[in-house]
């Protein structure tokens, strides 16, 4: 709220330019989801500006393809390719993976960034609730398919492969039990709101258990997760009024989409964060997150059921 500087020496006025800054990133391959617009498509700006290789994973390739068109604009140099993905889709998270495995790149960054937010109710075509099977469960098989991948390349190049997660304050607003397992598609008591903070807790714990399994094998990957601020972006869509009328009597806690893209870049390229894993992220410093995220036994459930859910569909 205040924009000064944490213990990183960033805060939340810093601008995912100024966190990077100096860091030469053409050596690394990135995919970012959703970056067709808002803090995604600021995020794959920046990284291509620091020389990353970047492959922006959008559902709508026509949007996707003009933000690559805009930044070649402004940086000739950038190396940015499109993938189809759809995250409500588990088959197209496979397709994608595919797609992305016969291209025979190395993978350095996996920038978990695309959702949705406050829909009303509805099933993905897999017959899961939309938010909990867009923000959690794509993303959650998108990583288990690439992590093979992320692994044998730090292995061959002894570079840290980083995955980043974007979760939201909003985790601590969910539903009593946190995740309802046994209720996850049912329409009685839906909330919309607490649709979208189960999801985004889900992001979190993912994360958790995700670096508690990678550091138990040794990989050099590490996996966290951020709070990016409130931005409006068209992840808003759903409730435009509503969080336009939220802004102006909260205006002073509002970033701008560089702002809002920061603590993403910060995670994914400074070199401060080497071996940091497991942690969550608000304004570029590490943040506590509610209990429940914190929850260990909550995450080994979690993960069992995104497994049980994800073959389930398949």
């Amino acid at each position: 709220m205040t924009g000064r500087p944490g213990p990183s020496g960033f805060g939340s006025a810093s601008t995912a330019e100024q966190v990077t800054e100096g860091i030469d990133a053409s050596h690394l391959t990135a995919i970012v989801t959703g970056g067709a617009s808002g803090i995604g498509a600021e995020t794959v700006r920046v990284l291509a500006l620091r020389g990353a290789y970047v492959i922006i994973a959008a559902r709508n390739l026509e949007a996707a393809n003009n933000v690559k068109q805009l930044i070649l604009k402004d940086n000739g140099a950038a190396r940015v390719d499109v993938l189809k993905l759809d995250l409500c889709s588990l088959k197209s998270v496979r397709e994608f993976s595919d797609s992305f495995l016969a291209m025979d790149r190395p993978l350095n960054i996996l920038i978990n960034n695309a959702g949705v937010m406050f829909c009303p109710y509805q099933l993905s075509e897999d017959g899961i609730e939309m938010q909990f099977a867009t923000n959690h469960l794509g993303h959650f098989l998108l990583t288990d398919l690439l992590l093979e991948k992320m692994k044998r390349t730090a292995r061959e190049t002894g570079i840290e492969g980083r995955i980043v997660n974007l979760s939201s304050i909003a985790h601590t607003h969910t539903y009593e039990e946190g995740i309802r397992f046994d209720k996850i598609n049912n329409q009685s008591g839906y909330s919309d709101k607490k649709a979208y903070g189960q999801s985004k807790l889900a992001n979190i714990v993912h994360a958790n258990e995700l670096s508690r399994r990678l550091q138990a094998e040794g990989a050099n990957v590490t996996a966290n997760s951020v709070h990016p601020g409130l931005i409006m972006t068209n992840l808003m869509r759903h409730s435009f009024i509503l969080m336009n009328l939220l802004k102006v009597v909260t205006y002073i806690l509002w970033k701008n989409v560089p702002q809002g893209a920061a603590t993403t870049c910060y995670l994914a390229l400074h070199p401060s964060l080497k071996g940091v894993t497991g942690k969550y992220f608000l304004d570029c410093n590490e943040f506590t997150p509610s209990a429940l995220a914190r929850d260990e036994v909550l995450a080994k459930k979690l993960w069992d059921f995104s497994n049980k859910l994800v073959n389930s569909a398949s």
